[in-house]
């Protein structure tokens, strides 16, 4: 077949391009700003003209974009979309009922309500990884001579279409980290939640306990159910309004924008300080001036050259789901067990559908739990070695990015 891959700053695109390629399919690319992704008709006008020119049979794009599929409705051509993000607004486009689109999303909680709710167009497929350009990298850990980061790029793009699936053992460096976190403790200066300064103390009460109740909850989220009695002292304190072209509710923008996003950053520096209280955490973060005593912050670690060796060399990968995923395994977690890293996850339901818990990762149920099992994988060398080559290799069987092209193409 030939796609045409709307290519925008997106993690995966090499990836995905890669596995098209491998599975015989020809691949052209439309370079996309996705800043404007519901209406522009200059960028509608040059996609139809790629359209006409390339004549593909299908046209992919990481994430949903309404403006796509609505040229795609007109051109009469499939459209293939795969979403990694949470939340994602467009998702809620009055467009997504489009007859063109196939809309893939990673968290089968959220599939179901679309398809209960009669929108047949939205699947469920979760996230992958590429386990052979990751496994190669492993050629930077045991080569001296490879040392700079084009080098590791070079390593990582390579097309060696002979790579094993197998997973190092114990490397012969020496591990680098015994716990490591790869995320961002949202700190960030446009954080919504902390512009809502003219609060009633009632409504800052409410927020604090909703969040600390659901702190204590973990695979079931009620945060947006939870706000009509303080709607309308949220909306006048930080204005969000639907999108015109969207069936999204202020309840749905407040709870996943705001509300959820803070609470995540909540949670994972709650969490990350009970961590340092007995162990070194090694975090790669955003943020460069956060600290914390036995935190080491390396700042941010490139997505293909350095962020795989990081899982590589940890003991221990934490993963702290976003609380807007309502049951998806996210993209990090294949991140780590595709990089042959030892993954210790909040729950999240999805995990039980294609992996088991004490033998391809494991899962923590709560912050006590989290610092009882960091213990015990830390003493448990041979344990924890066995749990993450299990993850690696059930990724490697059945959840790479060519099983997806696979699964995604035979939809249509």
């Amino acid at each position: 077949m030939k796609i045409l891959f709307i290519e925008w700053a997106s993690f995966g695109n090499a990836d995905i391009k890669d596995a098209f390629a491998r599975e015989g399919h020809q691949v052209s690319c439309f370079p996309f700003s996705n800043k404007d992704a519901r209406r522009d008709t200059e960028i509608e006008s040059a996609l139809t003209g790629s359209l006409h020119e390339t004549v593909p049979d299908a046209v992919f794009s990481f994430n949903y974009f309404p403006l796509v599929s609505n040229v795609c409705k007109r051109e009469g051509l499939p459209y293939i979309s795969w979403i990694y993000d949470s939340p994602y607004v467009m998702l809620y486009s009055y467009t997504a009922i489009n007859p063109c689109n196939t809309i893939y999303v990673f968290d089968r909680a959220l599939c179901r309500e679309f398809n209960e709710a009669g929108i047949k167009t939205v699947r469920y497929l979760p996230m992958a990884a590429n386990t052979d350009r990751l496994d190669r990298l492993d050629s930077f850990l045991t080569n001296p001579a490879i040392h700079d980061t084009d080098s590791i790029h070079a390593v990582s793009q390579a097309s060696d279409a002979r790579s094993s699936h197998a997973v190092p053992q114990i490397p012969s460096c020496p591990y680098l980290y015994d716990v490591s976190f790869v995320g961002s403790l949202y700190t960030e200066s446009h954080n919504f939640f902390d512009r809502m300064e003219n609060l009633s103390e009632y409504t800052k009460g409410y927020l604090e306990g909703l969040m600390e109740a659901q702190m204590h909850v973990q695979g079931c989220n009620f945060i947006q159910e939870s706000l009509s009695p303080i709607m309308e002292e949220l909306y006048q304190s930080l204005p969000m309004d639907p999108n015109p072209d969207g069936v999204e509710t202020r309840e749905y923008l407040y709870a996943q924008y705001v509300i959820n996003r803070k609470l995540t950053g909540l949670e994972r520096l709650r969490l990350l300080t009970a961590v340092t209280q007995t162990h070194t955490l090694d975090l790669f973060t955003l943020d460069p001036t956060f600290s914390l005593p036995n935190l080491r912050n390396h700042g941010t670690a490139d997505y293909y050259a350095e962020m795989p060796l990081v899982f590589k060399q940890s003991r221990i990968n934490l993963n702290i789901s976003l609380r807007s995923i309502k049951s998806g395994i996210p993209l990090r977690a294949f991140d780590i067990m595709g990089s042959g890293g030892f993954l210790l996850s909040n729950y999240q339901e999805d995990f039980l559908e294609n992996f088991t818990p004490g033998v391809d990762f494991d899962c923590y149920e709560s912050e006590e739990d989290l610092l009882q099992k960091i213990d015990y994988y830390l003493t448990h060398e041979e344990e924890r070695i066995a749990i993450a080559k299990n993850g690696h290799d059930k990724v490697a069987a059945a959840h790479t990015y060519r099983h997806r092209v696979q699964e995604m193409l035979a939809g249509l």
